[in-house]
Order: C-alpha cells, then structure tokens, then sequence
C-alpha cells in the first residue's frame, strides 16, 4: 500500500513585507500606465499647481514624467512621501468623511515606486535649490529645477513582469493616458496641461483667463472659463450639439452640458461626469443620464454629457476604491432624480423653438393649450378659441385638426377621460378662422411656412435657411406624446389600466425577487401588474398592462422587479406609464397617406416648435430635417 499523503505543514500567521504589501496595493491603484498619470496629476492639482507637464517615453511604459509648478515638497518629508498611507491631506476620521481634495489615501506613491523605478524632485519656494531622492536607494541628493514637483516613473511593472505582460501596444497605452489628461484638463480650466510623446507634442491645453467683463461676477467668471475649456477638449461641435444643463437645490448642483439626441455616438466614448471636480464612473449617475433620454435616443446610441455634479463633501464617500473612481452617496436617490431632471430639462426645448423670437408669441393664448400648461380643458363651457389663436396647439385643438382621423378620434378623449368628445369634431368655421392667423408673420416661423406634402409621408416648408423637411407621422406622435403625459400629470399618476390574464404566467423566480414582488405589490398594481408568490421559488403573473399585451408578460415582470430593486419606485412608475403613453401616440398620430391641407400642415409645425422634445418621436427617431440654400446651390452647381 501506498503511504497516505502526509498534509503541508501549516505556516504561521505573519506580517507580511512592506514591499509586498505596496505591490498587493499597486495590484489595487495601478493597472496601466494611465493609472500614474492619473494619480500625479491628482497630486500636482492637490498641490495648488497651474501648470502640468506630462512627458511620455513608449506609451508610458517606459518613462512618465510630471512636472508642475505647485508648492513643492519640504526636503525633511520626501523620504516620507514614499512612505504607505503617508499624507499631508487627511488626519482625522472627520477629514476623511468631508476630503476635498484629489488624494488623501497616502498610498499612490509607494504602490508606484514598489512595482517600478521612482524619482521624485521637489522645491518649496523657501528652499535654496531642489532636492532629488531616489526610492529604490533611498539617496538623497541636490537638483536644479524651479518651485514645484517632478517625478520620473520608469519601466513600470519591471519588478512585476507578469502584471507587464498584460499591457496593450504603446500606441493602445498612450491613448489612454491622454483620456487621463483630457480627463483633468476638463474640470480645471484654471491650470494649463502640456503632454509629450517620445519627444513630440501630442496635446496643449493652455490655461483659460478670467474673461475682463467677468472679473467681479462670481459666477460669469467660473462659468465662462469651464465652456471655453470644454470647447477646448471636445471641440467646437460639441458645443454647437449640445445643451446648457443647470439646476441648483441647494446643497446639490449639477452643470456642464449634455449633447442633443441627434449627436448621438455609437460609442460612449464622450461621456464625462465629475463629483467636486472628481471624474467618476457612476452607475446610478448614469442611470440618471440614461433615463432622461429614453424616448428621445434611437435604439444603443449613445449621449454625449459633461456634467458637473458639486455637492457637499460630508453628503459623498469618495474612499470606496483605492482608484478614487467610485463614490457612494448619502442620498442616491436625491442625485439621481436632480441629474434625470437637470438633463431632462435642458433636452425638453426642441431645436425648432431654440430661434423663435418673443415678438413671435400670440397677443392672446389658450390658458389650457399653452406650454406653461399643456394640459387641454374640456367641458368648461367656453368656446375652444373664443377669438383667441396661438402659435402652439393644445391637444384638444390638435384633435380638432385632425379629427378625420379614426385613431385620434378615440385615442385622446379616453386617455383624459373627456366627458365632452364631441367637442373635438366640431367646427370648419374654427378652421378656416385659424387658416387666415397661420397666414400672418411667415418669417418669424423656425419651421417655415408650409408648402406641399410629399409621398402621403413628409410636409415640406420653407423658412428662412431653406427647406424644411417634416415626417409628418413622428412629428404628430411627439406632439399627442407630450400632451398625454401632461394630461396624466394632472391626473396625479392614477394607476395604469390592467387587462387580467386568463392563465397566470408562473416562472421560476429568485428569493431577492420574492421579495421584492411582496414589498412592492402595490407599486406593481400602480403599474398595471399584478405579481404574487405561487410558492416558495415561484411567482405567478395574474395581470398585465392592457396597452402592453402583446409583449412577453415573463420577460416584462422580471425587467420591472430588478428595476424596483435597485432604482425605487417614483423612476420606474414614470418611465412604464410614459411606455404605454407612448404606444397611444403612436396609435393616435396620423397615418401615412393621409391628405394634409395647406392650413393643417402649418398647425403641424407650429405645435412642433412649442412642443418640448419635437425634434424626435417617442423611438428616439427625428422628425424633421433643414437642408440650407447653400447645400440646395451646391446640388445644382450654381456658383461655380
């Protein structure tokens, strides 16, 4: 017989060497050579620096060097510097929960300096000359350079070749350290940042002066100076295709810019988000972003955003990841609805109306058709114009024009619950009373004045840059879109209507949905679904939304439940009524190959340049296209 295998000898418990110890933490803080570019730039801006330089040598794996002019390290502390969980930032448990600065873990330097070769120069103004000092000798030695910090970071991973082996080509590596910059250079136009490649200049971002006009506005001031670095990184396009985000609640702000539906990338590869001048990466941020543009945003674009979210430090956990990219907030919920609202907000003005000068607006307007209340009134006794005409339609107005259509007939009046439908057939003489108003004041119209119809599909128009072309169809469903979800508003989110299931969809169903379809059961019946246990691992599906019944009810219930789960429940009510508001729009616009008169396609567009959002249907699609003089000119030659 064999002799039985004798167990491994138990090792003791020990501490284990400082040197592993920083190489296990530079697993945590450096995964690529943008990772140190990253964590010296957090330490030159902590240093109050205004200048940066970035000096690269094969992507960075084989040299990263960052100068600055910030207040230098004192001599006596350089050896400590490099030092783990060594800090001039924190040094107090309340510091911690209220840090405002870039760094403050103390392990940045050290984790670098164990996996690669480090030498760090400083010079406080106070100081004669500069001194060098070496981490892997520990050699201490006088240097020539002005007031700041330098450090040197060559062959990374060289003590770690396996972690090396892991590293993309240089050309892959040097790309990301310019996102690190980019990254930097956008949240501090104050400072200017300088980046070299194997010795030729790859980007320049110079430092952005207090405009002159500004100088005594507190807010101008900032304001102006983050635009004109934002046009500086992501270029002047971006400026021209995006939208002023700001809202203010008091201890929380959220500015920047969000880019419109129509510049929308197939990548998200513009997408910047920042929490007290930190560049994030937040899942609930995001979400909120996302979510503001459901029904704008055709299928997987993606938003272009550079959002800044200031909040005060004690309402913010910066210390969740030793890359400082995560955060935790007090109130999650609070940022996630201000961030949906702010971009919300700035995405509601259609670019149709963006042009509209005030002297466009009616002498008189319909209380209840106007945009500050979009929301119709029926059965109130009065007239639907009583003399009165507006540039914007209300709902009860576009129904009326479009009251040949079947869809819109019933579509409308029993979404509001309309006790006076036959209200919305009435009136040639309401028309043609309109059709002389759409005849005044032409030019001052964004969409144009309305000339012809094309293919039973598209209303052309001319304005003043051209021709405009409208997909009559999508332009209608945003319009009767809009005014559902206004008229659902004002009813205060009254349940959605349910359609019961004549044999209960059961599958098998996770403990943590378990217990989420029981303590939500009634946000599920506010939603049109009716979800309860069958047993222990088995929910059973009694009742669906009746304007979503063709859709696989399994699928839908398990979508729903991991939203609440994670997100609550006021987003998710929102977003699964505005769906089935969506549907009715599509059902209630009108249809291709409906004849439009002269006077119907003008109503058209100028509910579309009130109407928030007109620029996209509910899919996210657009709605309505300008092609210019000189474009038209260049398709004929003329001028050459």
């Amino acid at each position: 017989m064999n002799a039985m295998a004798q167990p491994a000898a138990r090792r003791p418990i020990r501490n284990l060497p400082d040197e592993l110890v920083s190489q296990i933490a530079a697993g945590e803080v450096v995964e690529r050579p943008a990772s140190v570019v990253r964590e010296l730039l957090d330490n030159a801006l902590d240093a109050g620096a205004t200048e940066i330089t970035v000096k690269l040598v094969g992507g960075g794996i084989r040299l990263i060097a960052v100068e600055d002019d910030g207040q230098g390290i004192p001599a006596d502390q350089l050896v400590l510097a490099l030092r783990r969980h060594a800090t001039s930032k924190i040094a107090s448990l309340p510091e911690l929960e209220g840090v405002a600065t870039m760094g403050f873990r103390g392990e940045a330097l050290a984790a670098i300096a164990s996996i690669a070769e480090l030498t760090l120069a400083s010079r406080t103004a106070d100081a004669p000359h500069a001194q060098r000092l070496d981490a892997r000798s520990g050699e201490l030695t006088p240097a020539a350079r002005g007031v700041g910090t330098s450090v040197e970071v060559r062959e990374l991973f060289f003590s770690t070749p396996a972690r090396r082996k892991f590293l993309k080509a240089e050309n892959t590596e040097l790309a990301h350290c310019v996102e690190a910059v980019r990254r930097h250079a956008l949240v501090r136009p104050e400072v200017g940042f300088t980046l070299w490649h194997d010795g030729k200049l790859v980007q320049q971002w110079r430092r952005v002066a207090l405009p002159a006009s500004s100088q005594t506005a507190s807010q101008a001031g900032p304001q102006d100076r983050a635009l004109a670095r934002v046009r500086d990184v992501l270029g002047a396009e971006f400026i021209e295709q995006s939208r002023a985000v700001a809202i203010d609640l008091g201890g929380l702000r959220v500015s920047g810019r969000t880019g419109t539906p129509a510049a929308a990338r197939t990548r998200a590869d513009q997408q910047y988000v920042y929490v007290n001048g930190r560049h994030v990466r937040d899942r609930l941020v995001a979400h909120g972003i996302r979510s503001a543009y459901e029904d704008v945003l055709h299928g997987g674009r993606q938003p272009a955003y550079v959002l800044f979210i200031d909040i005060h430090p004690e309402r913010v956990d910066v210390n969740v990841h030793p890359t400082k990219m995560e955060v935790r907030f007090r109130d999650s919920r609070e940022v996630h609805q201000a961030v949906r609202r702010a971009v919300e907000d700035a995405l509601a003005i259609p670019h149709a109306g963006v042009a509209a000068p005030e002297s466009a607006a009616p002498v008189g307007a319909w209380a209840a058709g106007s945009v500050a209340d979009p929301t119709p009134s029926f059965g109130s006794g009065k007239s639907l114009f009583e003399g009165r005409y507006q540039a914007s339609l209300g709902l009860a107005q576009t129904a009326l024009l479009y009251a040949r259509e079947p869809a819109l007939a019933w579509g409308v009046p029993s979404v509001l619950g309309n006790p006076d439908a036959a209200a919305l057939t009435t009136g040639d003489t309401a028309l043609a009373d309109l059709a002389s108003h759409n005849q005044s004041s032409p030019d001052s119209w964004p969409l144009g004045k309305a000339i012809a119809q094309l293919g039973g599909v598209f209303v052309l128009a001319e304005n003043a840059q051209g021709l405009v072309i409208v997909d009559m169809h999508a332009a209608h469903e945003r319009i009767v879109y809009e005014r559902l979800k206004a008229s659902l508003a004002s009813r205060h989110g009254a349940a959605i209507e349910s359609q019961p299931l004549l044999i209960p969809a059961t599958f098998a169903a996770t403990p943590h949905e378990i217990a989420t379809a029981e303590a939500q059961a009634d946000t599920l019946l506010a939603l049109g679904l009716d979800v309860s246990p069958l047993s222990a691992s088995v929910l059973a599906v009694r009742a669906r939304p009746a304007a979503l019944a063709g859709g696989d009810v399994v699928d839908l219930a398990r979508s729903v439940l991991a939203e609440l789960a994670q997100y609550g429940t006021s987003t998710l009510i929102q977003r699964a009524q505005h769906e089935i508001l969506s549907t009715m729009a599509c059902h209630g616009a009108v249809r291709a190959n409906r004849h439009l008169t002269i006077d119907e396609m003008n109503a058209l567009l100028r509910d579309m340049e009130a109407t928030d959002r007109a620029d996209q249907c509910n899919h996210g699609r657009p709605t309505w296209r300008q092609i210019t003089l000189k474009e038209l000119d260049g398709l004929f030659w003329r001028g050459r």
